[in-house]
């Protein structure tokens, strides 16, 4: 594992969308504090390799340390990318982009967070979800889908993010868990760690969507007592583009998304701040961070 000491905060954030310009000129106004702070990005930065590109470069080049794992969205092979790799094979790729720009994946050595609030490990996840999510009322996938439909809240997902050479997302899902899992038991007993996931760890933060429907593509079952198992400091997360934070077990999990622009305009406060993982940020009460409605959910 990789360390570092120092002083400096450990700052997150996700769902940049910089296809979006607004969005975009929230990343080029983004900089550190100081020398010494690192970067979570927690996924969904573009759908296109050269916006991911850009933008990766541009916080790497701001911040001592930049760690990204993907979301659904860098998977999408998008009808407006040239890149028209699929699955591994574009999860791979992206990987090796990171790799030019010094920015750490799922795939690197977890670093070592030895500035205030540690010694932590930080371990970016690509774990995906499984469908085990399912709705009120549906007992199988097929079933989830098909509520799904009738409701028309269906992820985009089932058209762009494609799992080869995997049968399926869910086979692909599982695959990524084991691996991970196996990795993350190898850490030191004595080690606490942040886990940053594009998805909850828990089911619980999709309790708020307004269209639950949504939860499918949120996560998996598989993952529900990692926050226990691995001395897990915080859980970060974006995704449901509800920025707040929730406790669970003693553990907080922070939502540290910016979303789309029609939903960070309604927001109080400036958007696109970077949320303070290390050392702890005291957001006020255990619940809703202040001023957070509930999300949508919808096609993302």
């Amino acid at each position: 594992m990789e360390s570092t000491t120092g002083a400096g905060q450990l700052l997150a954030i996700s769902d940049l969308h910089v296809g979006y310009p607004d969005n975009r000129a929230l990343v080029e106004r983004m900089r550190p504090d100081g020398e010494d702070d690192w970067l979570i990005v927690a996924g969904d930065v573009a759908e296109t390799v050269a916006d991911i590109r850009w933008a990766l470069a541009t916080l790497a080049d701001r911040f001592r340390k930049v760690i990204w794992t993907p979301g659904n969205h860098e998977l999408w092979t998008h009808p407006r990318d040239p890149v028209r790799l699929r699955g591994q094979a574009r999860y791979e790729h992206l990987v090796g982009l990171c790799q030019e720009l010094g920015v750490l994946t799922p795939e690197d050595p977890y670093p070592v967070w030895e500035g205030p609030g540690g010694p932590v490990a930080v371990a970016p996840l690509f774990l995906l979800y499984d469908y085990s999510f399912l709705p009120a009322g549906s007992a199988t996938k097929a079933e989830g889908l098909a509520h799904a439909r009738s409701t028309g809240i269906v992820c985009n997902d089932e058209q762009l993010l494609h799992p080869d050479p995997y049968p399926t997302r869910e086979d692909w899902c599982r695959a990524r868990v084991a691996e991970t899992e196996r990795r993350l038991a190898a850490l030191p007993a004595d080690l606490p760690t942040v886990l940053a996931n594009h998805y909850p760890l828990d089911r619980h933060p999709t309790e708020v969507l307004w269209y639950p429907e949504f939860a499918m593509w949120c996560g998996t079952g598989l993952t529900a007592d990692w926050h226990r198992r691995f001395r897990v400091a915080t859980m970060v997360y974006g995704h449901l583009h509800i920025p707040r934070t929730t406790w669970l077990d003693g553990v907080r999990f922070e939502e540290v998304s910016v979303g789309y622009p029609r939903e960070w305009r309604k927001r109080p406060g400036p958007p696109g701040r970077l949320r303070r993982i290390l050392p702890l940020e005291d957001t006020g009460d255990r619940g809703a961070a202040p001023g957070v409605g509930r999300g949508r959910g919808g096609t993302r």
